[in-house]
């Protein structure tokens, strides 16, 4: 957790498939804790194909019965469900990145948050990611999953100023 923290967590990025590859993670996470799925993140990503949306789009059923066998990932049915309708979804749009990132304005939020519980789990710019994304077709995207992948992928900036993160930050990730 501490190398996620320290290497990942919260940059800024642009990248479509590191994009899609944390929305589902996202949705796999709901209801578990975060460890869970980041320690299974290796096999979400043999799974579902480098979570490249053309073929997790094209899963079959028998993608689908091979995934819930899987121990690697969450074998979780609505979630993989979720995973194949979200891949759908994504490539229906005409520009994922730009889409995802017009929920907050197309910049990162950058917060200045002193303490943990300035932190909230769910903000006004997550309740119209969720609302969006759930017209569009996605699942799994609630308000409290959508704020915890805009932190993940750095659309929001939640590192307390006191984190040499918080700055380091606020640069974007292509």
């Amino acid at each position: 957790m501490v190398a996620y923290h320290d290497q990942e967590w919260g940059l800024p990025s642009r990248d479509p498939r590191y994009l899609f590859e944390f929305l589902i993670l996202e949705g796999a996470q709901a209801g578990l804790s975060w460890s869970t799925v980041l320690d299974r993140r290796e096999g979400y990503r043999r799974v579902f194909r480098g979570f490249d949306p053309v073929q997790v789009a094209a899963f079959t059923e028998v993608d689908i019965e091979a995934a819930l066998l899987d121990p690697g990932i969450v074998r979780n049915r609505a979630k993989v469900l979720a995973t194949v309708a979200n891949a759908k979804a994504w490539l229906a749009l005409d520009d994922p990145v730009e889409t995802i990132w017009s929920f907050v304005g197309g910049q990162p939020i950058v917060n200045e948050r002193k303490g943990m519980g300035d932190i909230p789990a769910v903000t006004d710019e997550a309740v119209a990611m969720s609302k969006g994304l759930k017209k569009l077709g996605f699942g799994f995207v609630g308000p409290t999953i959508c704020y915890a992948f805009m932190q993940a992928t750095g659309m929001v900036n939640d590192h307390l100023v006191t984190c040499p993160r918080w700055q380091e930050c606020q640069g974007v990730r292509q």
